[in-house]
């Protein structure tokens, strides 16, 4: 979910909309019932005047303050030119006596799912796979670095966003959402959670985790049907 533009009455961008604004409570129950978090507030999207919707995505981590010495420190981590990783929503959660960052990536359809990385030799590819390199050990994954640039990289460059996040001692969750019973045209939209475990499965396989990472469990999965 990448364009700004969305689809009137489908797509994940549609929906998670629909949620943060006509059903945030139940939006947030269900982020509190999988993360064990209360959800203390959602940021509002920035501004872009020159986009048709005029309005824009959180991108890279421009959502942290700038005074963090993580701000700076993402610059070396992954190249800042091409697509950086954007986000669906960015929130903030207390979890016991820490506010945590709530990062949010949410898919309608199965399609989705599937995705490579395009960058260059010269436009940033040693960077990404060297920082897929450092998450892969944090995350138990012992998969070849390939794996993870597809066809599953958006899926992945997320977890790497997390392990930074946490390396940095910015305390941070990602919470992946997944919609059910969407009518997106030709493409497959799953009306139950284990037609979306089916997918999921062989995702988690093919880039090597196992669930046993300290790390994973800050990686939350939510589903939520587009009418209850």
């Amino acid at each position: 979910m990448r364009r700004l533009d969305m689809a009137l009455g489908h797509g994940s961008k549609w929906h998670l909309l629909r949620y943060l604004g006509y059903h945030r409570d139940e939006l947030n129950r269900q982020v509190e019932r999988r993360t064990g978090a209360r959800v203390l507030r959602w940021l509002d999207f920035p501004f872009e005047a020159t986009r048709r919707l005029k309005d824009d995505e959180w991108k890279g981590l421009d959502f942290l303050p700038d005074e963090l010495p993580a701000k700076s420190a993402w610059r070396d981590f992954w190249p800042q030119t091409g697509n950086v990783p954007n986000w669906d929503a960015v929130g903030q959660a207390q979890c016991g006596e820490q506010t945590e960052w709530l990062l949010v990536e949410a898919k309608a359809h199965v399609e989705e799912m599937h995705s490579e990385c395009t960058a260059k030799k010269a436009g940033g590819l040693d960077r990404i796979r060297a920082a897929f390199g450092e998450a892969m050990r944090e995350y138990g994954s012992q998969v070849p670095v390939d794996n993870w640039l597809r066809p599953y990289y958006q899926h992945c460059n997320r977890l790497a966003v997390l392990y930074f996040l946490v390396k940095q001692c910015v305390p941070a969750r990602l919470v992946f959402i997944y919609f059910l019973g969407d009518d997106v045209p030709r493409k497959t939209c799953p009306s139950e959670e284990d037609a979306w475990d089916d997918v999921l499965g062989p995702m988690r396989e093919h880039i090597g985790l196992t669930g046993q990472s300290e790390l994973e469990s800050r990686v939350h999965t939510v589903f939520l049907p587009v009418c209850p």
